[in-house]
């Protein structure tokens, strides 16, 4: 049942399901706007059993990240990320982009799961310069008790895909129609200034009213959920993610308006010609769908 207040679905729970062509997987959740969670997506994909903790302190031990002003090496991370604890939390976000720091990776996530009739983030029309304000795949590595340090939804509306390559993670998931419990920041509309773990009623007291949905995502299965779903994390032990953004027709408008505001607000000379662009290649990829299913 759809929302009337956004055309987000009106639930409580989110499936986990295997087995599901992607006929099934389109008609039952990607069209209907539902997340899933799905068991067996990546039974295929060379990651699982490779890329542990080990994995990347042997590979990348000198690949580094800078958080809250200390910059912490992957060899040193990974030792912290073993040993954190609740009381004593590893650094996160400790998160990369992949194509930037480990485009050989990309090998190890296939088969690619589609979150729509085709793949428009790799489709053949679809320039890089598109997705210069998100990162397309992303890695994040986390231990135990750490979590995202903010509810959001993700940039330029894009679907979410996360797959749990090694470990659990927990998701606390509130749909777009809870948007009016969740005090946007002003600053940035996709953050909320409510800290789900620790809420501050009297200053936020509407946040009473929002429905959310806990659910964990265990190792070797994925979560998929729709633009505009406010997220966010915590690490239930050692824990590796592979993110990647998802694009169809239904988020495609809200992409291209999203990007024209971050390149008009950089001043960017293309943004109308690429505004544009990407508006004549909507209708193209809409044509070609077409005759899929």
């Amino acid at each position: 049942m759809k929302s009337k207040n956004s055309g987000s679905p009106a639930i409580s729970t989110i499936d986990k399901r295997s087995n599901l062509s992607q006929k099934e997987l389109f008609h039952e959740y990607i069209k209907e706007e539902k997340p899933v969670i799905l068991t067996d997506a990546i039974r295929n994909w060379g990651a699982m059993g490779k890329i542990t903790p080990q994995f990347f302190k042997e590979t990348y031990p000198d690949i580094s990240k800078t958080i809250n002003g200390v910059t912490y090496k992957m060899s040193d991370f990974i030792d912290l990320m073993l040993t954190s604890t609740p009381e004593k939390v590893a650094p996160y976000p400790y998160n990369f982009n992949v194509q930037k720091h480990f485009p050989e990776l990309l090998e190890y996530a296939k088969p690619e799961i589609l979150y729509a009739k085709s793949d428009r983030v790799n489709h053949r029309l679809m320039p890089k310069i598109m997705f210069s304000h998100t990162q397309v795949y992303e890695i994040f590595l986390g231990g135990k008790g750490a979590r995202w340090p903010t509810l959001h939804f993700d940039a330029l509306f894009m679907h979410t895909q996360i797959t749990q390559l090694y470990g659990s993670k927990t998701f606390f998931l509130y749909a777009p129609d809870q948007t009016p419990f969740l005090y946007p920041d002003p600053e940035n509309h996709k953050n909320s200034l409510i800290n789900v773990f620790s809420p501050d009623y009297d200053k936020y007291p509407l946040f009473r009213q929002a429905r959310g949905i806990k659910v964990t995502v265990e190792e070797g299965e994925t979560i998929l959920f729709p633009k505009g779903w406010w997220h966010t994390t915590e690490m239930d032990g050692p824990c590796i993610s592979w993110g990647r953004v998802q694009l169809n027709a239904s988020n495609w408008k809200d992409f291209c308006n999203d990007n024209y505001k971050a390149w008009k607000q950089n001043k960017n000379k293309l943004r109308v010609p690429a505004f544009i662009y990407a508006k004549l290649v909507g209708h193209i990829m809409n044509i070609q769908e077409a005759f899929i299913f």
